[in-house]
């Protein structure tokens, strides 16, 4: 089988490939269009988030047999079509899940000491203790909406303190002894931090608007390690001008471009204008899963479920 990589990954992905008899080549600088015209000649792709992969390239690639992602998401894939044709979808939750849930951790302590803003004023020459004086995670109900690997992953690191843990999840008997399963309804009236652990789907886009942040009973705390177009920034700034939102950790934003490796499509907009200047927001640039440590359970991931599915061909 020949094996087309399309992004730079651990180098052991490669090389474990190798051993196992795969022919395996690399290409990654040439454009959608180069790519889409050599494409028949491999078995299956790995590739991280370069580019869409939509119905036109999978036809072309008339030998396709997987397409696997670096990563946990597919929606950089039509996945519909590829299952059509009988294309394997190879995806890696396991290899960052404990990433995610220790930066999903981070950004929430971090929020709740005031660090960023503590630390920014010390540099400064200014020592203010009063006002930066900050809240206790134990006692707190944190609800999570998505149970899947990062989810499980957030709740386990939240085992070690006196809170109660709340998920929601479209599949039903999800919950486990780390978090109990409960309708939106009821996490929205108990929760005091909101944490997103969802894929991009046409349900989850736009899912935290204005309408939505106003069904909580409480105001609360945002932290999204997801997906950026599940908030609505504008909506998201509204409710942290009223206290609505009481804080929010952002590693992902409405903005990205699909790639997740650039920002901003277009100008910068207003609503990111506030974000960045808040001294109750902490924005970092999609790195939640993005470990040292992550980038080599990722590569293994991969070669593990090739290996399983594909080793004997």
């Amino acid at each position: 089988m020949k094996i087309l990589h399309l992004d730079s990954n651990h180098p052991l992905l490669i090389q474990q490939l190798n051993a196992l008899g795969f022919t395996n080549d690399e290409n990654y600088t040439a454009s959608k269009a180069e790519i889409e015209k050599i494409i028949h000649q491999y078995d299956g792709f790995v590739i991280r988030s370069r580019f869409k992969i939509d119905r036109s390239f999978l036809d072309a690639g008339i030998r396709l047999k997987f397409i696997g992602r670096v990563g946990a998401g597919l929606e950089n894939i039509d996945c519909d079509y590829a299952k059509q044709k009988g294309i394997e979808l190879i995806s890696a939750p396991e290899g960052n899940r404990n990433a995610v849930g220790e930066h999903s951790l981070a950004l929430l302590l971090s929020l709740f000491n005031k660090l960023l803003k503590a630390d920014k004023e010390v540099r400064q020459g200014q020592w203010l203790r009063e006002e930066n004086r900050g809240i206790e995670l134990d006692g707190k109900t944190v609800g999570l909406i998505g149970y899947g690997n990062m989810g499980k992953a957030f709740a386990k690191k939240l085992s070690g303190f006196d809170v109660t843990v709340l998920c929601y999840d479209i599949k039903n008997n999800v919950g486990d002894t780390y978090a109990h399963q409960v309708p939106l309804e009821e996490l929205q009236k108990r929760a005091d931090v909101l944490s997103l652990h969802t894929p991009e789907t046409a349900t989850t886009v736009g899912m935290v608007n204005k309408a939505f942040i106003q069904n909580f009973s409480k105001p609360f705390w945002l932290i999204n390690t997801a997906r950026g177009k599940s908030v609505v920034t504008e909506d998201l700034v509204e409710a942290l001008q009223s206290g609505k939102v009481l804080g929010a950790g952002l590693d992902v934003l409405e903005y990205e471009k699909a790639s997740f490796e650039n920002l901003f499509t277009t100008d910068i907009p207003k609503a990111f204008q506030y974000l960045i200047t808040s001294d109750n927001v902490i924005l970092t640039p999609h790195v939640a899963g993005w470990t040292m440590e992550s980038k080599e359970k990722l590569a293994q991931t991969i070669v593990d479920k090739i290996k399983a599915k594909f080793c004997y061909i």
